[in-house]
């Protein structure tokens, strides 16, 4: 290496590392993979990519037909940003995933009225999936391992279970009536 005092191990492209390295210094991918497990990744990104489709879709002429709808098309570029803004901070912030979730739903659904038909349907089924999925997602819950109990106590714990007696109900008092408060 350029910088160390090892030699280059392998002259082959790609392979420069040996199995011990790999093990201290996980590869970018495996970083990236365990980064997105940790959050709506799926759900942002097609949020993300059903607003890019509706931005393009609203800057799109099919022969002479150009459809647009508000105050000279101003909803078919907020709306499409909107979409994008709320996938990227789903995946930013995956603890506020269900306020984002729910305005990209709320959004998109707008879309059809607002953007060309949802971008021709696919952008607005694209948010409106990830959306769901944003909403949908939960992170993996770490269970703590319960105490190891050793048998004698757990003998004692039955001993003294079975030597209590239950109690006895209240009597009612005769010259009351029940659920009648004086």
């Amino acid at each position: 290496m350029l910088l160390t005092d090892e030699p280059r191990r392998n002259v082959k492209r790609g392979v420069n590392r040996d199995e011990k390295d790999r093990n201290v210094h996980p590869g970018a991918w495996a970083r990236f993979a365990a980064w997105r497990r940790g959050r709506p990744f799926v759900g942002g990104l097609l949020t993300a990519l059903g607003g890019i489709e509706m931005f393009f879709s609203g800057q799109l002429d099919i022969g002479k037909i150009h459809v647009q709808l508000g105050i000279e098309g101003l909803q078919a570029t907020i709306i499409p940003v909107l979409l994008v803004l709320l996938g990227i901070l789903a995946v930013a912030m995956p603890v506020h995933r269900i306020f984002y979730g729910v305005i990209a739903l709320a959004v998109a659904v707008y879309s059809l009225i607002g953007v060309n038909l949802g971008g021709f349907f696919i952008g607005m089924l694209l948010s409106t999936i990830g959306g769901i999925m944003v909403v949908a997602w939960m992170p993996k819950t770490v269970v703590a391992a319960e105490p190891k109990t050793t048998s004698a106590q757990t003998e004692t714990e039955t001993e003294t279970e079975t030597e209590t007696e239950p109690e006895p109900e209240p009597e009612l008092q005769p010259d009351r009536e029940p659920g009648r408060d004086l």
